[in-house]
């Protein structure tokens, strides 16, 4: 994605899907580029449609003039040229229509998954803070009055407590801020979310259905552009550049490059190092029985299906795993807590039972 597509998602799925439809119905091109022009509710993406009419008009290709736009990716843009050149544009307008309605799936899945856990760890964060900076220093004062020897998490916490109760201002909002841009460089930023996944590939679950959406996302969309009459090298190129993970985007230009010299899908998965952890062994035997039988579409088209009902699964057994390390997690929390309160309270009521 670039700077220039940033929040207009939506509008873009909004454009393929009717521009799928008006051109089905026998609309000219820039009939149905005007028409949807109209719809839009964004002044960037009006601006977008309306110079995609203009380039059409000059006489520029329709995928040319797409591509020009910046709205779509790499394989989008291989089935509209495809398309377009074949004298089958309607039908690979609608191929594009599924297919951006499929990412939208995969990516709904992996959402609802984190949605949860992120939720859960994001209130006990802000809980944490709250009585950090609220509570532990009116403790601390109470504990520094106190004539007795204090357990270390007793120290700490008064430490804290004092220390928050006089800087707690000038330190928290910047931690917040640090903590923020540390979560956008580690998750999202194009060059260094390599870490947050590699995170997430270590977390039980999580990694199971970033697999398993993968595998699937990896199946369907190469199975239809194989299908629409893609060679398989621009196919697997095309793929490359739609996935977000790194570790598949090294394999599938492993297979491209592999391919391209003339090497079957068995020898090329057999060259790529630890590639089971990536493709399971089965799925690799079914794709290569698939290139054998001479139905490899079909058979990758059916790999898609079949893990992307295993994503919906794992996607509702997600909380089951996490839920229990989250609970862990809170729990430690309260305990460290409750201990610095009461371990005090504990030895002064024992100091008096002495006297």
């Amino acid at each position: 994605m670039t700077f220039a597509t940033i929040g207009l998602s939506k509008e873009r799925n909004y454009f393929v899907e009717n521009l799928s439809m008006l051109v089905a119905s026998g609309m000219p091109i820039n009939g149905a580029l005007a028409s949807i022009a109209e719809e839009v509710r964004t002044k960037r993406m009006k601006r977008a449609l309306l110079a995609i009419q203009a380039d059409i008009e000059s006489g520029s290709p329709i995928w040319r003039a797409l591509q020009e736009s910046g709205l779509f990716k790499e394989h989008t843009l291989s089935l509209i040229r495809l398309g377009e050149e074949s004298g089958k544009l309607v039908e690979n307008l609608k191929v594009v229509a599924v297919e951006e309605q499929k990412e939208r799936v995969f990516k709904s899945k992996l959402r609802s998954a984190m949605m949860y856990p992120l939720f859960v760890l994001t209130l006990t964060v802000v809980i944490g803070v709250g009585i950090a900076w609220f509570i532990l220093p009116k403790l601390a004062t109470v504990f520094s009055q106190l004539k007795l020897e204090l357990p270390l998490v007793t120290k700490v916490l008064i430490a804290t407590g004092s220390f928050l109760g006089e800087y707690g201002s000038v330190v928290i909002p910047p931690l917040v801020v640090l903590a923020l841009v540390l979560f956008y460089l580690i998750f999202f930023f194009s060059k260094t979310k390599i870490v947050g996944q590699l995170f997430l590939f270590s977390v039980p679950g999580v990694k199971q259905l970033m697999k398993e959406v993968e595998i699937a996302r990896f199946g369907y969309l190469l199975g239809t552009l194989l299908e629409a009459g893609l060679p398989v090298t621009q196919a697997l190129e095309s793929l490359s550049s739609a996935t977000e993970f790194r570790a598949y985007r090294l394999l599938y230009e492993h297979l491209r490059d592999s391919v391209e010299e003339g090497n079957s899908f068995q020898k090329s998965f057999s060259s790529f190092p630890r590639v089971r952890h990536l493709i399971p062994t089965p799925i690799q035997q079914l794709i290569v029985a698939g290139e054998q039988s001479g139905n490899l579409p079909g058979t990758l088209l059916k790999v898609g299906e079949m893990f992307e009902s295993k994503a919906d699964t794992s996607t509702k057994n997600l909380t089951v795993i996490l839920e229990p390390i989250l609970l862990v997690i809170v729990w430690l929390g309260v305990v460290a807590v409750a201990l610095a309160v009461i371990l005090p309270i504990y030895n002064l009521v024992g100091g008096l039972n002495t006297q």
